[in-house]
């Protein structure tokens, strides 16, 4: 078993997404963007620094970053962490009542980090009127410049 991107860390990363946007429900898309967002931080205007370094193929892991959340998330639900409702828009995840309890149990130095980027998300991609997409795109435009530079995209604050 892979450690780095197992369902089990994808999970538990977005458990920490779901707890922090608590009680707003989040798709599997909007889950994808902040996931990426919230390891790439650095790379967002005035984003604490990046919880794990950029790719070369960093455009090509946000179609990769969607199979591993439906695989996190699937760890979540079976484990009664998180729940699912159908409604118009699609389908929409949420934490349980023994999500904070169960994320409150793990002191792990990389959860804590994990938490700290997922509310300074919230604080300032998620408010009423904004779509988290929007900040992708500062993401987006970045690798478009360096694609046409010939160059590998660069984050402002990778580290490990």
């Amino acid at each position: 078993m892979n450690p780095l991107n197992s369902p089990l860390e994808v999970g538990i990363r977005a458990l920490v997404l779901l707890t922090e946007t608590f009680p707003r429900r989040l798709d599997v898309a909007q889950l994808v963007y902040l996931d990426h967002a919230m390891l790439h931080s650095g790379d967002l205007e005035d984003g604490p620094v990046s919880l794990h370094p950029d790719l070369p193929a960093g455009p090509g892991e946000l179609g990769m970053r969607r199979r591993l959340i439906e695989q996190g998330l699937t760890v979540l639900l079976r484990a009664g962490l998180a729940d699912m409702t159908a409604t118009a828009d699609g389908f929409l995840y949420g934490v349980t009542e023994e999500a904070t309890s169960f994320l409150n149990a793990l002191q792990s130095p990389y959860v804590g980090q994990l938490k700290e980027r997922a509310d300074w998300l919230t604080s300032t991609y998620m408010h009423e009127g904004t779509d988290v997409r929007d900040g992708m795109k500062q993401i987006t435009q970045r690798w478009s410049r360096s694609l046409r530079a010939g160059t590998p995209p660069q984050g402002e604050g990778d580290v490990l």
